[in-house]
């Protein structure tokens, strides 16, 4: 029976990779079907072209739903039980989407599973706010987002590879067995993080004056937002890159994956050489940091695809910019998912479950936008980067002036 709570210095290594691989679920399950999305249109909706975006949106209906009922319920019930229950409903889930013969029940088994996902998005993060924040916070929030940025890159590929060697369905049956094992190793080893006596009582006229209290807290939401128009920017450049990449550049299926890796690569160093400066460097530097290098790089980014140089003609160019933007979102969500979260370790589930609500919005809204929108030059992807930069810019300045207003710097 594993120990009824945890302390920061106690949280060993393979507890930050477990909840990461748990934060992957969500990406991991959302993408991967992806290149699938062509035989199920045959095999499921009798032809229909483009009906399997309607289980996209089942997907991230059942995640929307499931985060903001999950972040309460954590809070009134600690966080391991909720994280079981969430595991066994994906689980679950997933079974049904293996099995669905028919193209509703695939929706609707599709809506179940992301209510257990839910709780592989919001669960983790309250569990690293129980335990830490600050530089510690900081330093555990990159690992996990070291590994829910590179899944939404890298499974595409990975569904493709499934494609390459047998039925879609398999992609199901891995889910399956993801949850399976992530279920097992927390029954087994997670300790719950949240000690009863930090407990809320659970009602519904106390869930929605919490989340109204969030919402109306400005430091709050406008480091949440910064980590939500992060999470646009990235779909927005997964959604995009078959597109861009492979019809427009001309990469083989092989010069794609390539890219795709090495930009995973690029992330993936960006990532933890923020855990790393955490301890040196203030949080909210590094946030204006990264912010303002993303704004760099998103606005020439955006100039050269105006003017045509960034394009077909200078493929590397693009490659250049893309990591670039990328790279720098690694600087961006991790910090500013601790800063969000600093002051409300004592409804930390909630809090979770709030911004990642908003999140898994945003990043459904890139895709839907890039999904509507004709590609005969990289601009449409540039224009829409720079929407959610700009964004994030607004709202670091709208972060920067309640921190003014109250005094500090908003890091303990």
């Amino acid at each position: 029976m594993p120990p009824r709570s945890l302390s920061a210095p106690a949280m060993p290594f393979w507890m930050i990779a477990l909840l990461g691989l748990l934060t992957a679920i969500g990406p991991l399950a959302t993408d991967m079907y992806l290149p699938a999305f062509p035989i199920m249109d045959a095999e499921l909706a009798g032809g229909h072209a483009g009906a399997s975006q309607v289980t996209l949106a089942a997907w991230f209906a059942g995640l929307a739903v499931g985060q903001f009922s999950l972040g309460p319920i954590s809070d009134r019930l600690g966080r391991r039980l909720p994280l079981l229950g969430g595991l066994v409903l994906f689980t679950v889930g997933s079974v049904g989407c293996a099995m669905a013969a028919s193209f509703d029940l695939f929706c609707l088994c599709r809506f179940v599973s992301a209510l257990g996902g839910a709780a592989c998005a919001v669960l983790p993060r309250a569990i690293v706010r129980d335990v830490a924040t600050g530089a510690v916070g900081a330093r555990m929030m990159s690992q996990l987002m070291l590994v829910f940025g590179v899944m939404p890159i890298l499974a595409p590929s990975l569904g493709s590879l499934v494609l390459m060697m047998g039925h879609w369905r398999w992609i199901f049956i891995i889910a399956v067995i993801y949850g399976a094992a992530g279920l097992g190793t927390v029954l087994a080893t997670m300790p719950d993080t949240m000690p009863v006596d930090r407990r809320i009582a659970f009602s519904l006229t106390g869930t929605i004056a919490r989340y109204g209290g969030l919402v109306r807290e400005p430091v709050f939401m406008s480091s949440a937002l910064i980590n939500s128009f992060s999470s646009f920017v990235m779909f927005a450049y997964i959604t995009s890159a078959p597109m861009v990449f492979e019809h427009l550049l001309g990469f083989t299926p092989t010069q794609f994956g390539v890219f795709f890796g090495l930009n995973a690569g690029i992330f993936i160093a960006c990532a933890q050489t923020n855990g790393s400066l955490v301890h040196r460097i203030d949080l909210s530097r590094l946030l204006d940091g990264g912010i303002a290098c993303c704004l760099l790089a998103a606005t020439m980014c955006l100039v050269l695809s105006l003017a045509g140089v960034a394009g077909p003609a200078h493929p590397a160019l693009v490659c250049v910019l893309i990591s670039s933007i990328t790279g720098c979102l690694g600087f961006i969500g991790p910090n500013a998912t601790v800063l969000a979260l600093t002051h409300h370790g004592h409804q930390a589930g909630s809090a979770s479950a709030l911004m990642g609500t908003i999140q898994f919005s945003l990043a459904a809204a890139s895709g839907f936008i890039l999904g509507h929108v004709a590609f005969r030059t990289p601009a449409p992807l540039a224009v829409v980067v720079m929407a959610g930069v700009g964004c994030m810019v607004a709202c670091n300045m709208w972060r920067h002036a309640c921190n003014r207003r109250a005094g500090g710097s908003g890091v303990p």
